[in-house]
């Protein structure tokens, strides 16, 4: 039997970093990946220049799902392939942080749905080579590529769509204006 996930440990690296913008002062975005880096319990600082502070903010698992295989063969064909970091933003107003770590992907759809949502902000890094080689081992072991089913439509058969035709109680009903 073949292992359906595998996964790594992916320390990631975000970074608050001064704007000029009216509405907010600052924001937050993921910068840089560590490989096999162990877990941190609480932030810590990696970095500080003029208008930016970086921080090791934690340790996620990225997992590969033999039945995303899909997801990775889209991203690996994207230039550059991308490793996906969401970061959600806090309910509580007096976190300094602000923002926490939630899913690391390799998985171009999971990013986009996440994407999608506006919730979130989601940033994409740049695969190392070793990732991609990772990557591609494990969709050339687990991938199975779909065969292409076209569906067969039904024939249109105007008796059987129910226009026109009595309703059971013998009573036609008009539209709810009241005319009828």
């Amino acid at each position: 039997m073949t292992e359906r996930m595998i996964s790594i440990p992916l320390g990631i690296v975000i970074e608050r970093r001064d704007v000029d913008h009216p509405w907010q002062d600052h924001e937050w975005g993921a910068v840089d990946l560590i490989l096999g880096a162990g877990d941190t319990e609480e932030w810590l600082e990696i970095g500080r220049g003029d208008g930016w502070v970086r921080y090791h903010a934690g340790t996620l698992p990225l997992e590969l799902h033999r039945r995303e295989t899909e997801a990775y063969r889209v991203n690996l064909a994207n230039d550059p392939p991308l490793i996906y970091v969401v970061l959600r933003t806090l309910d509580d107003p007096d976190d300094e942080q602000e923002i926490e770590l939630f899913l690391v992907t390799a998985s171009a759809f999971d990013a986009q749905d996440y994407m999608d949502s506006g919730e979130d902000i989601v940033d994409g890094l740049p695969m190392s080579e070793d990732m991609m080689a990772w990557i591609q081992a494990f969709i050339d072991k687990h991938h199975v590529e779909e065969p292409f089913k076209k569906r067969k439509r039904r024939r249109y058969d105007p008796d059987d769509v129910g226009f026109g035709k009595m309703p059971p109680n013998g009573k036609r009903r008009h539209g709810g204006n009241g005319l009828g």
